[in-house]
């Protein structure tokens, strides 16, 4: 190398560091399980925001003539017992659970999130008189807290979200009181008080901002129930209501069927149901691991 060489520059390595909330991002931007549960909770998205314009059917439509016709070429899914199209009832289906089972999930989010900060701010009676009345609330299933409630109410889908949610905040409360009881003790909090704070400032904008990692984690496992929670109230006939292609609807509808070996009425529908709430805990799973990393 002569002395008029210069050796060639290095490029610097990008050393910049990331926010907690850009680890996050990018350790979920390379979860393989994420990413699956993400594609197939977008395509049941899509299905439901798009689906009426793409299905090949009407699927409130029946033909009597073409009842119960096997899957074909014609009919992707075939036909149910009055002769409606299995496949776009499917599509189209997932209209209505995605729309009660988040609803549901964000009321009970919400709640649980404000008896949590509450009672895990408070503690002393506060915090004794709410926990052992959530605690009595769990201690009973969730459907028949929701059966009791619709029966009392009426059937409609503000009253499936409103006791789906409210069936679910005591669990959210509980996850929300255990992280507050951490913070409260925290430097930061003391310093809160120290500034003569409010109650209200310190819970919302002093504790709250540090306990999402586990209130977002919370929120997209109950999801998962809460889907499970709206297909089984529309089996049962207390969740929505016909003529709505709603999943649990159908298969409580057509699942009379299978004995007569026309198994299509019912299968499709409850691989759909599944697939979601597969979807659904995979998302869960890889947000439950990029917090954690």
């Amino acid at each position: 190398m002569s002395a008029t060489d210069t050796p060639a520059a290095i490029p610097a390595p990008d050393t910049a560091p990331r926010s907690p909330w850009g680890e996050v991002l990018h350790s979920l931007a390379r979860s393989g399980t994420f990413l699956t549960g993400l594609v197939i909770l977008l395509f049941w998205i899509v299905c439901a925001l798009f689906g009426q314009h793409f299905v090949p059917y009407d699927p409130l439509a029946d033909d009597i003539i073409n009842a119960l016709a096997p899957p074909s070429r014609e009919h992707w899914f075939g036909t149910d017992q009055i002769g409606r199209d299995v496949f776009s009832r499917v599509i189209v289906g997932s209209r209505d659970i995605l729309t009660v089972a988040p609803l549901a999930t964000l009321l009970a989010t919400v709640a649980g999130t404000a008896l949590g900060l509450l009672t895990g701010y408070f503690r002393g009676l506060v915090d004794d008189v709410v926990s052992r009345l959530l605690e009595a609330f769990m201690a009973m299933p969730v459907v028949i807290i929701a059966l009791l409630a619709i029966v009392a109410l009426g059937t409609s889908k503000v009253t499936v979200i409103v006791v789906i949610g409210l069936s679910f905040a005591p669990i959210i409360a509980r996850t929300v009181r255990s992280a507050v009881l951490a913070e409260r003790e925290l430097d930061y909090v003391a310093a809160a008080k120290l500034r003569h704070e409010g109650a209200l400032h310190t819970m919302f904008v002093e504790i709250l901002p540090n306990v999402i990692p586990p209130i977002l984690v919370e929120t997209t496992v109950r999801l998962g129930y809460a889907i499970f929670a709206v297909a089984t109230l529309s089996f049962l006939g207390f969740g929505i209501q016909p003529p709505s292609p709603d999943w649990g609807l159908s298969i409580s509808s057509n699942y009379g069927m299978i004995s007569g070996g026309f198994w299509w009425t019912v299968l499709f529908d409850a691989l759909a149901i599944a697939s979601l709430v597969i979807g659904v805990n995979l998302v869960a799973d890889g947000v439950h691991g990029a917090l954690n990393d």
